[in-house]
């Protein structure tokens, strides 16, 4: 089969629009092709991170690279994202009691089971086997039961690891003092959550994102786009949850969006500022989500 009916494939079953293709035969496949290089003979499988704000498309970045993958090169891989990872609701209710309100919301540094996130990779990196992929359902707001967690059973070469914040860098004090956004303004006025959300990030955090093999970044305009794109985000999470036949109650409204996105304001800003430089594969966004500049396969020390 050749490159084309495999984009096509992959289109079909995702419900892709047509821009794709051309986005995929541009600068995925060949990305793909350079992870593929790269892994070959690798002692350890590649971990590759995914950044990219919310609705940037690093999901279906991610879940193409596994199919393009395996169908094109036979190369095992997994996609894992960090919304998986997140504290279940209970855990963040009694982390919101302990140290600060906003935490019970998930999303930030913080809110994340980073013990869980390191003994996953472990397993993968060691090829300790099985392990179970945990599960994050939005719709509840919660941990996926155990029970219905996927369990990688074969070693694999290459592991994607993508979201929002992977491979964010802490800031200075000084930097957190100035509030971004009415959310920060109004509910942490003493730096309360600010300053714990960002030890986290320059402890628990950079010690995983220090395990990266390779960054790959997908950069928004500008934190503008991301209420566009989340709002977007949300409509097609509705869709699926109707398709498959569940509830989208718990789907967001365009105010609740609104409101959401400002917990993240922050940290994607910085990312956008300061990842570009760090990155060994750059792809620039327009507002459509279409490439305009690309750099692939840059040598840098993470």
């Amino acid at each position: 089969m050749v490159i084309a009916e495999y984009i096509d494939e992959f289109s079909a079953l995702h419900r892709l629009p047509d821009a794709f293709r051309a986005t995929a035969e541009q600068v995925f496949v060949p990305l793909a092709d350079s992870l593929f290089k790269q892994a070959v003979g690798a002692p350890a499988p590649l971990l590759v991170g995914i950044n990219g704000c919310q609705g940037s498309g690093k999901s279906t970045l991610s879940e193409f690279l596994v199919f393009l993958l395996d169908r094109h090169h036979n190369c095992s891989a997994i996609g894992m994202s960090i919304d998986d990872f997140y504290l279940t609701l209970a855990q963040r209710n009694a982390l919101s009691l302990a140290v600060h309100p906003l935490l019970r919301t998930r999303g930030v540094p913080g809110t994340h089971d980073t013990g869980l996130m390191q003994q996953t990779l472990t397993q993968l990196l060691s090829s300790d086997l099985p392990v179970a992929i945990p599960r994050f359902d939005k719709a509840t707001d919660d941990r996926a039961n155990s029970e219905l967690w996927p369990a990688v059973v074969l070693p694999v070469q290459i592991i994607l690891f993508e979201g929002w914040c992977v491979g964010a860098q802490a800031q200075t004090r000084a930097e957190l003092t100035r509030p971004v956004n009415q959310l920060e303004a109004r509910a942490d006025s003493d730096l309360a959550w600010r300053l714990y959300v960002n030890q986290q990030l320059r402890d628990e955090y950079q010690r995983i994102f220090a395990r990266l093999n390779r960054l790959v970044m997908l950069k928004a305009p500008g934190f503008h786009s991301v209420k566009q794109w989340r709002i977007e985000q949300e409509q097609r999470l509705a869709e699926r949850i109707e398709r498959d036949g569940g509830s989208v109650s718990a789907i967001m409204t365009r105010a609740q969006v609104e409101s959401f996105i400002q917990y993240y304001q922050r940290i994607t800003e910085s990312c956008l500022q300061n990842l570009p430089q760090r990155a060994h594969d750059l792809i620039e966004l327009d507002e459509q989500r279409g490439p305009c500049r690309v750099i692939l396969d840059r040598s840098i020390d993470l």
